[in-house]
């Protein structure tokens, strides 16, 4: 994985773009890329790219970016792997094109240049592409098909810039960094800024599985190239194999997808739970190693109920792992808490980051640059228990429910009620009773936390004003009604996947480990997200996924042939960080001034006597308010380090 920077003054009628200025962009990046730098000046001085290198593939110079395809009409800067580069570049070589280095990089700039903005069709792989086209007066970007690596840019006036982190791109004088108002309403839901936006204004990402394509006229086109939609001959595939012809192919294509993610010129390993998905990367890899995997597992000395530690040693010494633990506690987290915040960019308020970062350190400081991780095997195969909450609710009610006109909906509400809090704690039944007459979704997403009720208890009087008539709904309504309408055969667990793979995955999920690994200079690649294996998981029916009271079932059939039983079937607990007794601890008083006397407090966009209210409540145990106090502390030293720095 690497760092990548570029500027294009496309509206410029002369030389602009100054090195020193390419540089600073760049080195804002050495986290991503310890082992080597490049720069360019393309387009007569009206352009620059940036690039910060960690060597996995072809360790040698030969390998460093910025990169020319066979005339010098193409440059190339990338983040990522592309793990069928090999089988692509003997086709690439037969049809004449030349080679100066055996990286996957340099496969991109031959494919790009024989068949134009097709080339991405050909991918297999996790990246964030800068293609500068001189011959046709473009720049291409492009964010591999889940979502893995992240892509920013701003553009105005005539200006475009991007980089792989958003710290990057504020190296440019040009660039003020603002708060977004209606971003802040989504991020306080969804615990990050669902795509295009960023709580940056005039910030974006690139959405996972598109492209974008910047002409010399300044015209932009934003393109979808893949869609995590379930194929359409599914159901007629899924009809026609049984249940253990399903398994063999999940376990051929994930033992598949493991390989290919093997491909490293330096040291490899995995991070392990002790759960089913990492347990299953440490397996299967093993059995393609000569040499013990490295495994790698990080506990908290403060909560026994989150550690795994046992779990974790139990499949180690199972596979006989080369096995390090790393144990941390509230006194880590406070001390890492500024580098989380440069390192996130905007906030990710995910807890489960802090953990992350102390497990990539301990992988790094033993030597291992590449790791496998588990991600996605719960949003593709049902994994989680709401999954299974959610697809009972809808269809033994809201399915039906939802088809009688809105206004005979409210009659229904006392009756929804005492059903959905069979499933769900009493602040989310509310919250479904809300949604069921206001005509909205039942699932907007798997981590919600301020919900639109709540949401406007903790928002100031003016800002509440200033975002009337918004919500964060319109965030997901148009994913939800896309997947309806272009598959409206896919049950109400694939939707549900669906919406997951479009915002909380890409956008959460993935920039956590991410932006945590790269932080440690540590490559994170993620099997269960190969896009094969997901293509096929959202073809099949719910009644593969869910079973019973388990969640993956279909996933652990398939593995009962390289995990044991006792592993597969116990119940699942999620990877997580205390932050409960973080808050309630002899330190959560500190954690709660910092949002109390944060500078964003001038802003007056929260209310800060219900802020009060929340840690009061969280701290004397009458309520578990962790989550959205973490989400409210992480956008406070947010704003702190980056709006008034």
């Amino acid at each position: 994985m690497c760092g990548i920077c570029g500027i294009w003054e496309y509206g410029a009628s002369e030389g602009r773009v100054e090195l020193p200025l390419v540089e600073r962009m760049r080195d804002e990046l050495t986290h991503r890329g310890p082992d080597d730098k490049g720069s360019l000046i393309f387009d007569e001085g009206r352009g620059g790219l940036g690039f910060r290198r960690l060597s996995i593939i072809d360790l040698s110079r030969a390998g460093n970016q910025p990169m020319h395809g066979c005339t010098k009409d193409v440059w190339l800067v990338f983040n990522g792997e592309i793990y069928n580069h090999a089988r692509l570049r003997e086709g690439l070589e037969q049809r004449g094109h030349h080679y100066s280095s055996h990286t996957d990089s340099e496969t991109i700039l031959h494919l790009y240049e024989e068949r134009g903005l097709d080339f991405v069709n050909e991918l297999e792989g996790d990246y964030a592409i800068a293609l500068w086209d001189a011959r046709r007066e473009q720049l291409v970007l492009a964010r591999d098909r889940v979502g893995v690596k992240p892509l920013y840019f701003h553009t105005r006036g005539g200006r475009f810039i991007f980089a792989s982190e958003i710290k990057s791109i504020l190296r440019h004088p040009a660039v003020t960094p603002e708060i977004d108002e209606e971003s802040l309403y989504h991020y306080l839901t969804f615990l990050t800024t669902p795509a295009p936006q960023t709580l940056f204004r005039d910030i974006q990402k690139l959405p996972a599985g598109h492209l974008l394509i910047i002409k010399r006229d300044g015209s932009v086109e934003l393109k979808q190239y893949w869609d995590a939609l379930p194929p359409e001959q599914a159901a007629e595939n899924s009809a026609g194999r049984s249940e253990a012809e399903h398994s063999e192919e999940i376990l051929r294509l994930l033992r598949d997808s493991i390989s290919k993610r093997m491909m490293s010129d330096v040291p490899f390993g995995v991070f392990l739970s002790g759960g089913v998905d990492s347990s299953a990367n440490v397996a299967l890899m093993s059995e393609l190693m000569s040499q013990p995997v490295r495994t790698y597992t990080v506990g908290f000395e403060d909560n026994d109920e989150l550690n795994e530690l046992d779990s974790a040693r139990a499949v180690a010494e199972r596979f006989a792992t080369d096995h390090h633990e790393v144990i941390i506690g509230q006194r880590d987290m406070q001390q890492f808490l500024p580098e989380l915040i440069f390192h996130q960019d905007e906030p990710l308020a995910d807890p489960v980051c802090v953990p992350l970062y102390y497990v990539s350190k301990l992988a790094r400081e033993s030597g291992t640059i590449v790791v496998q991780v588990g991600e996605g095997a719960d949003e593709i195969f049902a994994g989680y228990d709401w999954f299974r909450k959610y697809v009972r609710i809808y269809e033994q009610f809201w399915r039906r429910a939802e088809q009688l006109p809105v206004s005979l909906r409210h009659s229904l509400t006392t009756l929804a009620k005492p059903l959905l809090e069979t499933s769900f704690n009493k602040r989310t039944a509310i919250e479904l009773v809300r949604r069921l007459g206001a005509d909205e979704a039942l699932f907007w997403g798997g981590a919600i936390v301020f919900d639109e009720e709540f949401k406007r208890r903790v928002l100031s009087s003016e800002l509440s004003q200033r975002v009337d008539g918004l919500s964060s709904y319109q965030a997901v309504e148009n994913h939800l009604q896309h997947i309806a309408k272009a598959r409206p055969e896919a049950d109400f667990a694939a939707r549900m996947s669906y919406l997951e793979l479009k915002v909380r995955l890409p956008e959460l999920l993935l920039m956590r480990v991410d932006k945590m690994t790269m932080a440690t200079s540590v490559e994170a690649r993620v099997p269960f997200l190969d896009h094969h294996l997901v293509e096929y998981a959202m073809g099949l029916p719910v009644d593969l996924k869910i079973r019973g009271a388990n969640g993956k079932y279909i996933l652990k059939r398939a593995l009962e042939k390289v995990l044991p039983a006792d592993l597969l079937y116990r119940p699942k607990r999620g990877f997580g960080a205390p932050i409960r007794e973080w808050f309630r601890g002899d330190g959560g008083e500190a954690l709660g001034a910092m949002i109390m006397n944060s500078s964003m407090r001038s802003r007056n966009l929260f209310d800060y006597t219900f802020v009060a209210r929340l840690i009061d409540e969280h701290r004397q145990g009458k309520h578990d308010w962790s989550f959205h106090l973490w989400a409210l502390l992480n956008v406070s030293l947010w704003y702190e380090r980056w709006i008034e720095a």
